[in-house]
């Protein structure tokens, strides 16, 4: 499974129609009986550390709940660090013989690609820093800031190489954390997962990272909710921002309102920067990304977030088909709200 740390993908509501949408087929013989309607199948579960929400139209009526929870073990034998088992462990461990797979190796090109387009914002290599916080890899003691100098060494996306289906690390302690991007790419596989079994209509959820496609049981985009960034450790307090209206694209939104605890009166959030080691503090509340593929735009996210706005505004130009939203605060303590040209057309509201 998979617990987000140092980047949450956070923030994301699909507002789902109460009851069936049936499509009915048309019948212009009037002898003939008409066909009996299809309805969405809708399905809920858990997986990674959190929880999924699929609702789609399979033309056959088949639910595929079995299949898509069989999916998920098996994407998680390749990248997540609490499987003790799993490709991304025993590399961290250090084990000569593991040899990395599809999974794997998409989601470490994707995230070299990422972390050249942001200098460095972006860094599977974190993982000793993360820990170091106390975010992620079993370690939650927050009562002892690190020393952030000892750990600087073993991290740096260019200190590991992927070269005949084997990482090369620098050095034995450089800890691969794709938490960041992981859960992204596990929705897009999900999602190609529903389009092999011909569903055309459909959305998926995973702690946040929404792919979807088609339409919905009333023929419409696709409704997804963009939370405020509410302080709120629990996750249980949650207003909508805005509403987007959206089909054949993922969204995500990271923000720095979930993962956070208070030392000495500072607040230290997730949201490490690879380069400097630290939190990062600066006015951008959460930054929603839409792009073709959910493992980008989850990548891009926490890029964002570790960036900032201004310059997480000049690297979006080099994505194509990407779009952002972001809510900062304003020097005078406010709320705003300021997004890309092209993000307006997915606003419903």
């Amino acid at each position: 499974m998979f617990k987000k740390v140092f980047f949450s993908i956070i923030g994301l509501v699909i507002l789902l129609s109460a009851g069936y949408f049936f499509v009915r087929k048309c019948s212009y013989t009037a002898s003939l009986p008409v066909e009996p309607a299809i309805p969405y199948i809708h399905n809920e579960g858990q997986a990674q550390g959190t929880t999924y929400s699929a609702t789609y139209l399979q033309p056959q009526g088949v639910d595929l709940q079995l299949k898509i929870d069989s999916a998920f073990r098996k994407f998680d034998t390749s990248l997540s660090t609490y499987n003790s088992n799993s490709i991304i462990t025993q590399i961290n461990r250090n084990v000569d013989t593991v040899l990395t797979d599809k999974h794997f190796e998409t989601m470490f090109n994707t995230a070299m690609e990422v972390s050249k387009n942001t200098n460095g914002a972006f860094d599977i290599t974190v993982g000793p820093l993360v820990k170091a916080w106390g975010f992620a890899f079993g370690n939650k003691n927050h009562s002892k800031l690190p020393d952030v100098k000892q750990f600087l060494p073993f991290v740096g996306y260019k200190k590991v190489q992927l070269v005949n289906h084997k990482v090369i690390k620098n050095h034995p302690k450089i800890l691969i954390d794709a938490n960041a991007i992981a859960q992204g790419y596990s929705a897009d596989v999900m999602g190609e997962l529903l389009e092999k079994y011909g569903c055309k209509n459909y959305v998926f959820e995973i702690g946040g990272e929404v792919v979807c496609k088609g339409v919905n049981q009333k023929g419409e985009k696709w409704k997804i909710g963009i939370d405020k960034p509410i302080d709120d450790s629990t996750g249980v307090t949650k207003e909508i921002q805005s509403i987007l209206s959206i089909s054949n694209m993922a969204v995500t939104t990271s923000g720095n309102y979930r993962k956070y605890y208070y030392k000495d009166g500072k607040k230290y959030a997730h949201h490490i920067d690879p380069r400097t080691g630290y939190p990062v503090v600066h006015s951008l509340l959460s930054v929603t990304v839409i792009a073709p593929r959910c493992i980008e735009a989850d990548a891009y996210a926490c890029s964002f977030m570790v960036m900032g706005m201004d310059s997480a505004l000049r690297v979006y130009k080099s994505v194509p088909k990407m779009e952002c939203y972001f809510i900062y605060v304003d020097n005078d303590g406010k709320n705003q709200v300021k997004y890309t040209s092209g993000f307006k057309k997915y606003l419903a509201d």
